[in-house]
């Protein structure tokens, strides 16, 4: 980021941005609705692999002036993505759903970790109740994840400028979809040696969630 409060940031689309910028991803994403960008380039790259009107795009976003929450990698930020992506309906009613459904009201942007190819497998093992919360840190702190900006709000969009728009052509996205598919089977890998270690420490997901903390 600069003295201004810009930063450079990556997107990617799957057939192009069509209008005016907009918080209106799909609902169940990492940090909910809103515009995803990422820090690094290769990242929004493997998403869009699959189609073939996909489109990366460069973009100056100016924070300056944009209430900006950060999210430290961590349980939070795992519970956040696990409310996010429907994993907690069980526990509608409760204080810890209470809490998330708070998350981020009143924020322009969320910044924070991406859950990415690897990181996906290892958060999947937590929610499913294969591992426990002390080996998902331990995972964490593993993997080397980028960093996501999302605009939530439509002040936020407004303040991106598209810079660059580049076209994936069919070879480039065959490579790509072998990189995502290489990165899986790292972080599946990563899982079975973390599950090992650390096996009887820490608590499952179903436990925190019961627990409501």
């Amino acid at each position: 980021m600069d003295r201004s409060g810009k930063i450079i940031l990556y997107h990617g689309s799957k057939a192009g941005i069509q209008g005016r910028i907009a918080p209106i991803s799909r609902k169940r994403c990492d940090f909910g609705k809103g515009f995803y960008m990422g820090t690094e380039r290769t990242q929004p790259l493997t998403l869009i692999c699959n189609y073939p009107n996909a489109k990366l795009y460069t973009l100056s976003v100016d924070l300056s002036g944009l209430n900006v929450l950060h999210m430290e990698v961590g349980l939070e930020w795992a519970l956040l993505i696990a409310y996010n992506r429907g994993k907690m309906e069980s526990a509608k009613g409760t204080k810890i759903y209470d809490r998330f459904t708070k998350y981020g009201k009143n924020c322009d942007v969320i910044a924070g970790s991406i859950a990415n190819d690897r990181m996906f497998v290892v958060l999947d093992r937590f929610f499913n109740g294969e591992i426990t919360d002390t080996a998902l840190i331990h995972s964490l702190s593993a993997l080397k994840l980028g960093m996501q900006y999302v605009a939530v709000s439509q002040k936020a969009c407004e303040k991106i400028r598209i810079v660059d728009e580049k076209t994936i052509g069919k070879d480039d996205r065959y490579k790509l979809k072998q990189m995502s598919e290489e990165n899986r089977s790292k972080g599946i890998a990563l899982a079975e040696d973390i599950c090992r270690r650390y096996r009887r420490e820490g608590r499952f997901f179903d436990e925190i969630i019961e627990a409501g903390e």
